[in-house]
């Protein structure tokens, strides 16, 4: 028996000591992997900068350590945000070293906004520099990466390479039965008829109102991709629509035969030709740069030197009260980050980049609050991304001009509030009963526990009530419109960019950089810094507080796959209660 407890307290204490040393080991083995993912690369002569499709393009270039690592096959793919892109582009264009750039295409989950705007920054570096772009794909070619794709100067794909080109789909799903079986009641209450986040909860399927605004929007939408690819492509747009309806491009020979591409060929034929158009001799490897590793040369790393200074801020995720670690939008956190960049006499001017599908009210209310205050003393312009609506669009209205995508959603104006009430659920299914006790008839108000009483919902309603209208005040103030020319367009209908710009949501269409001229232009700038903010946190500290919670996400990622988004949604209902302003988040485009 002794023999047996040491033996098993030697094998605890070994399993112990070895996770202990893997976990060193895995720290140690992820410090060697970002640092290398940190340095620059030497760019050779008559090399060409590649830029895949595939890779995820935040808002801005993220320093968490975690953000390329792949977890289940060990591998770190360094990232590149849209602010890099951009820069990179604009040096690529006088780097006499770089020649033209590569396009490998493959299937993207980049928003339609994001795709644009480096899209246009391809479209300029072609123009300005004279280089060639060629774009190439062995893999299924999704819509967004061919959009992307159409700037180049050729397009070629292998002749055994699908395209996919048939238009938006817009898709809603619904939860209501799944609920009602498990014994959850979600309890809704809203302004705006076209409020389409809380018909999951209530409804089976989609309302006429709901269906109305999402045809309208992913019209605009594709519109807007097809008039931008029937320019570059020189193919009718009447056409084109034929293409998607007829879905003739999804045989290689059928995209070549309609000169959605220009040539059906394999690698090696690309090689060969890459190097012909670089001089490179025949024997030799064609150099090439990817744009994660370009954007670390001291080429992009070179900056401005100037006292004058336009901040930029970055918006990008859920507006929310606390900081969960996720990068998300603290109400409190970007308040007083605004106030710093508003007391700061040497910012100028102040750049609110948001792509935001909006949150928690109050929070947005409290961004709200200095951003209004900022622009009553310095310019403050907002450029809208992928997304910047209800809360996100709360956040921007004050500002002194917005920028939008034409593909950018926003505006969805509207309130709404969600409290779930599981007593079925606890009572009926799992057995558990909960017995409460109050001093006044509504000091459990609100709970999980119990439907809503008609008071407890009047209450609710009334502050649904409340939120709205401030809302439309803040828009209508921001905005110079009349309180119920805002409330017409509002009732949480979503728009796309094009149709916001018409209704004067909107001042122009631009991206990033647009925000940036515009901002140096109303602050009377001529040579000025770019601050970019919120600052990142220390690499290491970070490492630390996230390594746990990453390699459980992306262990549920790897299994759900395309899934994973409907368990991330299902996952967040908790933090959806309470007042929100939020678009319909369960759409997918």
């Amino acid at each position: 028996m002794k023999k047996f407890l040491l033996y098993t307290l030697a094998t605890i204490t070994g399993i112990f000591l070895a996770s202990i040393l893997f976990f060193f080991v895995m720290v140690g083995s992820l410090s060697v992997m970002i640092a290398s993912g940190d340095k620059g690369v030497s760019v050779k002569n008559n090399s060409i900068l590649v830029l895949n499709t595939s890779t995820v393009i935040s808002d801005r270039t993220n320093d968490d350590p975690l953000a390329g690592f792949d977890f289940v096959n060990l591998s770190f793919t360094p990232s590149v945000g849209l602010n890099d892109i951009l820069k990179s582009l604009e040096s690529a264009a006088n780097d006499t070293k770089i020649k033209g750039i590569l396009i490998e295409a493959g299937p993207s989950s980049n928003g339609w906004a994001t795709t644009r705007e480096v899209r246009d920054a391809l479209n300029k570096f072609r123009n300005e520099s004279g280089k060639f772009i060629i774009a190439y794909s062995d893999k299924v070619v999704d819509q967004k990466s061919y959009y992307l794709s159409s700037v180049a100067d050729q397009i070629y794909i292998n002749p055994s390479t699908n395209l996919e080109f048939s238009g938006i789909s817009g898709q809603v799903t619904f939860y209501k039965k799944a609920l009602d079986k498990l014994g959850v009641e979600v309890q809704v209450l809203r302004h705006g008829k076209f409020k389409g986040a809380v018909e999951p909860y209530m409804l089976d399927s989609m309302s006429e109102e709901n269906r109305d605004q999402i045809k309208e929007y992913t019209g605009s939408i594709w519109n807007t991709v097809l008039e931008d690819i029937s320019l570059s492509r020189d193919i009718p747009f009447r056409d084109l629509q034929y293409y998607a309806d007829n879905l003739v491009a999804y045989l290689a020979k059928g995209a070549f035969d309609n000169r959605l591409v220009d040539g059906l060929i394999y690698r090696d034929e690309l090689n060969a030709m890459l190097k012909e158009k670089t001089g490179t001799d025949e024997s030799k490897d064609q150099e090439t740069v990817g744009l994660p590793s370009y954007t670390k040369t001291q080429v992009n790393l070179k900056k401005v030197a100037a006292k004058d200074k336009i901040s930029v801020i970055y918006a990008e995720g859920d507006i929310v009260t606390s900081n969960n670690s996720n990068g998300d939008i603290e109400g409190e956190r970007y308040a007083e980050l605004i106030r710093k960049e508003r007391n700061d006499s040497t910012v100028k001017a102040i750049v609110l980049r948001v792509n935001s599908p909006g949150g928690e009210a109050t929070s947005a209310d409290i961004i709200w609050r200095e951003v209004d205050l900022a622009s009553a003393i310095k310019p403050v312009v907002v450029s809208m991304g992928d997304y910047a609506a209800s809360g996100g669009y709360y956040i921007s209205a004050p500002a002194t001009r917005i920028f939008a995508q034409p593909v950018t959603i926003t505006g969805s104006i509207g309130v709404f509030g969600l409290i779930p009430n599981a007593e079925s659920l606890l009572k009926d299914k799992l057995g558990i009963n909960t017995e409460t006790v109050n001093t006044n008839r509504s000091s459990d108000f609100p709970s999980v526990f119990k439907p809503l009483t008609p008071f407890e919902r009047t209450v609710m309603q009334q502050s649904i009530e409340n939120v709205y209208d401030n809302f439309v005040d803040r828009v209508s103030r921001g905005r110079s419109m009349s309180y119920d020319d805002v409330d017409s367009i509002g009732q949480g209908r979503v728009w796309s960019g094009t149709d916001a710009l018409n209704l004067g949501l909107v001042d122009e269409i631009g991206g990033l950089n647009d925000a940036i001229s515009s901002a140096a232009g109303l602050a009377g700038l001529t040579a000025y810094s770019i601050k970019e903010l919120p600052e990142n946190e220390d690499t290491y500290t970070r490492l630390m507080k996230q390594l746990g919670e990453e390699v459980r996400l992306n262990i549920i990622r790897k299994e759900l796959g395309i899934s994973f988004n409907l368990y991330n949604e299902l996952g967040k209902l908790k933090d959806y209660s309470g007042i929100q302003v939020r678009i319909p988040y369960f759409i997918e485009l």
